[in-house]
């Protein structure tokens, strides 16, 4: 942590030694989550909540042990299906749904990838949760709340891989970068694929959005303006980032 007036640091940790787990393969590949008063990562074999001003641990959940199927990729973010506020994460193996103050799994529900490569952010969709992963299928699962607690059943699938770019969410339509390098529009209401590009991009994208239109970077260092069509990909304008 960074002071962000002055850049000196403020703290730092070092999670293999805090919590004695194995070095990732990957290394350390989750974004952390900024909220309140506290920080949300997956590190240390584990769902890792810190305070934001001390980096002092608060309480580790959905902790695995490490090795081929250890050490999550994805990037935890908040979502309130049915009116619940949760943290929705991603490990290895599984989507689950955690809450924020307690870190008690609301619930929980395994995904198949390809030696656990399941590295998209949860996305929330109304009361529903989609992923995609290498080696896997495009997924949405809806969540209901009963008496017991939450109940989770596959809405649709749909046989499209994502990859490591976290899709884009406009207007009920999904756009994403597949792992075979295509980009391809999937309606979230029903699972149906609108359109798959006819070009190649590259390897990543990285994407963000105003809710208008798409900025996605490759790793070549090609940013594309995109229109969000249900219809047809649509290419507004490209550059080369200088390197």
């Amino acid at each position: 942590c960074l002071d962000a007036a002055t850049g000196k640091k403020k703290w730092s940790v070092d999670f293999t030694k805090r919590y004695e787990s194995p070095v990732p393969s990957f290394g350390f590949v989750c974004s952390p989550l900024v909220t309140d008063d506290h920080l949300y990562v997956q590190a240390g074999s584990g769902l890792v909540k810190l305070d934001k001003e001390t980096g002092k641990s608060v309480r580790r959940a959905l902790e695995d042990k490490g090795g081929i199927y250890g050490s999550a990729f994805s990037s935890p973010a908040i979502g309130s299906p049915n009116g619940t506020k949760q943290l929705l994460t991603q490990t290895r193996t599984d989507l689950a749904g955690v809450d924020l103050d307690s870190g008690e799994v609301l619930w929980q529900q395994p995904v198949k990838a390809f030696r656990g490569m399941n590295i998209l952010t949860p996305t929330i969709f109304k009361n529903s949760v989609f992923t995609s992963s290498y080696g896997g299928r495009s997924l949405l699962f809806s969540l209901a709340k009963t008496p017991a607690g939450f109940s989770v059943s596959e809405k649709w699938a749909n046989r499209q891989e994502g990859y490591m770019s976290s899709p884009i969410v406009i207007d009920g339509h999904c756009y994403m970068h597949l792992k075979k390098q295509r980009v391809t529009c999937i309606d979230l209401k029903n699972g149906d694929t609108k359109w798959i590009s006819s070009k190649s991009f590259g390897n990543y994208w990285s994407m963000v959005s105003n809710g208008k239109e798409i900025l996605a970077l490759d790793e070549n260092g090609d940013l594309f303006l995109v229109e969000p069509n249900p219809g047809k990909l649509v290419i507004k304008e490209s550059r080369e980032i200088s390197k």
